[in-house]
């Protein structure tokens, strides 16, 4: 996806800030007024002997700074703060306008924008920590960084979202960014698109700890979300489009080599439709261990 370049590092700032939850703007806002002020209330020493000119210019080009900066750097993460907030307000429409609505091309209308923070709301309602990335970078196009915490300290998931309607998303996708899995070392990944996927897509993901999330089941999980949501914490289902994690100690381990193990579906063979136990190693390690 096409990304607006930065212009000013004034810009950079305001962009990090918006990614971070609106009450860590507010602190940051009046923790960095603080911090500058002090800096800007400080005297600038005359100096008593010839050697220190540079150092007294030097605190006079520090203080100058922090007294434009006092008012400057909090108005950017206020500024920040108030996006993060209208953003967050934003992907609670668009989650409730799709889960309402019945027909499957609901997603066909929005951007690239609104599409990658609908799905990043999708995934908050499951109960994952998201930050949105941006994508386009040297992560490889990632979108989204995902988090569960766990016994272990959690687990990462890698999402790359493709608002493709006319088009089928084809292998190389997934297997950049299963290739980016690796590198970072996440417990696994998810291609979302609003469109489909090609045949070689989804035979590459088979077997892989890649999950392939079409228009229709997006449409259709957003829909399952939204209704846990609505529901007391009591009554709330539990969601998941990732492959779940053993609860046993037993599962956990990969008897070839002791690796985390994830939950799968056998696509073929005498066991096809079956669930087991998968090495996270795989293909490298093809351990497997039956479900109980």
């Amino acid at each position: 996806m096409a990304r607006r370049k930065r212009t000013s590092t004034a810009d950079d700032l305001l962009e990090l800030v918006a990614m971070l939850p609106w009450w860590a703007g507010v602190l940051l806002a009046v923790g960095s007024y603080f911090v500058l002020h002090s800096i800007a209330s400080q005297p600038v020493m005359a100096p008593t002997q010839p050697g220190q000119m540079g150092a007294m210019l030097t605190q006079s080009i520090w203080k100058s700074l922090a007294t434009v900066g006092q008012y400057f750097v909090p108005f950017i993460c206020l500024l920040g703060a108030g996006i993060s907030a209208w953003r967050r307000h934003e992907r609670k429409n668009l989650v409730a306008d799709v889960a309402r609505s019945k027909a499957t091309d609901a997603l066909d209308g929005m951007g690239w924008r609104e599409f990658e923070m609908l799905v990043g709301e999708g995934f908050r309602l499951q109960g994952y920590q998201v930050l949105e990335t941006g994508g386009g970078g040297p992560d490889g196009g990632i979108d989204l960084v995902l988090t569960k915490p766990g016994k272990s300290g959690g687990e990462k998931f890698l999402v790359q979202c493709k608002q493709w309607r006319a088009y089928k998303v084809g292998v190389d996708v997934v297997r950049e960014l299963y290739g980016v899995m690796a590198a970072k070392g996440a417990t696994g990944g998810f291609v979302v698109t609003s469109g489909r996927f090609t045949d070689e897509a989804i035979n590459f993901a088979s077997g892989r700890n890649v999950t392939l999330v079409d228009g229709p089941k997006l449409h259709g999980l957003l829909r399952q979300a939204q209704a846990g949501a609505e529901r007391s914490p009591a009554q709330k289902p539990v969601v998941s489009v990732a492959h779940s994690p053993a609860p046993s100690a037993q599962a956990l381990a990969c008897p070839q080599c002791a690796k985390p193990m994830v939950r799968r579906t056998a696509k073929r063979g005498a066991n096809a439709g079956n669930d087991f136990w998968g090495c996270t190693g795989y293909p490298a390690c093809r351990g497997t261990r039956p479900i109980n």
